[in-house]
């Protein structure tokens, strides 16, 4: 495997996000997008670590019933069909680093100006249910997963607390799962036309290394860091890595 570095930094960006209950999805891709390695592999490593970070945190939900099975199915009904749709697309090179590099300055303005603090009471809990309004927002950001390789719920959440979807801990509940069918989608849709280059030793090692840095930071106090702080160096790391992913693909400058 070329690279050994990856290892390191995908063990310490699960452990720090586990931490603090974070996925870290788009540090992953940030990451990814400065090495040369292929598309098709960038997107599959990020939806794969997605699937190791996030499945342990929503079976916890699950268990601690903060999953509103009535207010998710709406969202996701759409949103993983369309992350399927969008992982079996056959994007050239270039459009793909576009599309992250976008993707990745959106979530990096979302990171930076996202409330952790934000403890909705249930009275002020949006009231009815718009079916229409979540399909479009679950097909809207499930296509852009599946197109990227990202879960979505980088988008999701402060979308859902911006509109006061739900209750915190229940939007963050939502956006796990969410993050979890879609990534899963996202992978049976590139399974449709992996190329030959794929290291799939790298993808086992990666995939190791995110599981471990998980579980340690899982079981680190949250008290031991700041998650303002986190979120707010990641989304400077995120916005710098996005402005270099364009710089190298948008056509206009090079």
């Amino acid at each position: 495997m070329q690279h050994w570095e990856l290892l390191f930094f995908f063990f310490v960006i699960a452990f720090v996000y586990a931490s603090v209950g974070f996925g870290g999805g788009s540090s992953y891709l940030a990451v990814l997008a400065l090495y040369p390695l292929a598309f098709q592999e960038v997107r599959l490593i990020a939806l794969l670590c997605n699937v190791v970070v996030v499945t342990s945190g929503t079976i916890l939900f699950i268990r601690h019933r903060q999953v509103n099975w009535q207010k998710i199915i709406p969202l996701v009904l759409l949103s993983v069909p369309m992350a399927f749709l969008g992982a079996s697309l056959r994007l050239e090179q270039d459009t793909f680093f576009v599309l992250l590099g976008c993707s990745l300055l959106a979530a990096a303005f979302l990171l930076w100006t996202q409330k952790l603090s934000a403890n909705v009471a249930l009275e002020e809990v949006s009231g009815k249910n718009n079916y229409t309004r979540d399909g479009f927002l679950g097909g809207s950001l499930g296509l852009l997963s599946g197109m990227v390789g990202i879960g979505g719920g980088i988008f999701l959440s402060p979308l859902l607390n911006l509109i006061r979807w739900d209750t915190s801990k229940r939007i963050a509940a939502t956006a796990s799962f969410f993050i979890l069918v879609n990534s899963v989608a996202g992978i049976a849709g590139q399974l449709t036309h992996l190329p030959a280059s794929v290291d799939f030793t790298r993808i086992l090692l990666l995939g190791i290394a995110v599981l471990a840095g998980g579980q340690i930071g899982s079981r680190i106090a949250i008290a031991r860091f700041n998650p303002r702080v986190i979120r707010r160096t990641t989304a400077v790391l995120i916005f710098m890595a996005g402005l270099e992913v364009l710089y190298k693909h948008l056509p206009w400058i090079n």
